[in-house]
């Protein structure tokens, strides 16, 4: 009997224990629901996307993805990030030498309308419309797939994809060491068409003199003739008369 009071006491003794530690530590709180998409601070997080990340804010094509990220009817995004490395390895002054909706188009040209896994890009079909566009219409490039890489070329350059940055609907990123350029705005422009052969001009008025002058002499000359004609006709005239007489 006292053994069973003993067992009881103890039990009553450790549901108190668990009881106190229970209260004491405050309860975890529940995860909070993810926050909206920033494409921005992703490539932030990434630590080498700045020229990038500068170039969507500079244009604010950022907020415009941002917005259709965060947007229940898109269709989803992917983009493709150069890195810092990749800007400074092109030529001196190629940004500057842009206008403002020419790097719209540039930035643009790394975007696609649509979410892409790596394994997607296997069954793309060529050529991958870009958001960007211009004077020929919706500019492309060609993506081509292998179970290890994945190369996108422009017509003028080609990258590969080096990492993965994000990838979760409704927004891939991959990072690339080169930056795209569109054979609309950096390939090589046609010679310029020769210059139509002026035709010949009429004559000027510098050689009317001369045919004027031509002319007057021709009159000249036939007056001339007539007077002489006719001072032979009167000399004729004067024969015959005095033969007469």
């Amino acid at each position: 009997m006292a053994s069973s009071h003993h067992a009881s006491l103890i039990s009553f003794t450790l549901l108190l224990t668990f009881l106190s530690f229970s209260n004491a530590q405050p309860a975890a709180p529940a995860p909070g629901p993810a926050g909206p998409l920033n494409i921005t601070a992703i490539l932030e997080k990434g630590g080498q996307y700045t020229s990038f990340s500068r170039l969507l804010k500079e244009t604010q094509l950022d907020k415009q993805i941002n917005s259709q990220l965060n947007n229940s009817f898109s269709n989803g995004y992917t983009v493709f990030a150069p890195t810092d490395n990749a800007f400074n390895n092109l030529k001196s002054g190629t940004l500057n030498s842009l206008s403002q909706q020419q790097q719209v188009a540039l930035a643009l040209y790394h975007v696609l309308p649509q979410y892409y896994t790596t394994d997607m890009f296997q069954t793309a079909s060529n050529p991958v419309r870009t958001q960007a566009s211009g004077s020929n219409g919706v500019y492309t490039v060609n993506i081509t797939s292998s179970t290890n890489q994945v190369n996108i070329s422009t017509g003028v350059d080609d990258a590969t994809i080096t990492n993965t940055l994000y990838s979760s609907p409704p927004l891939a990123c991959y990072s690339i060491e080169k930056v795209l350029l569109p054979d609309d705005l950096f390939g090589v422009k046609p010679p310029a068409s020769a210059p139509t052969p002026a035709s010949k001009s009429p004559k000027s008025t510098a050689d009317a003199p001369s045919e004027a002058a031509g002319t007057t002499s021709t009159t000249a000359n036939s007056a001339v003739g007539t007077k002489w004609s006719s001072l032979a006709g009167l000399g004729l005239v004067g024969v015959t008369l005095s033969a007469l007489l």
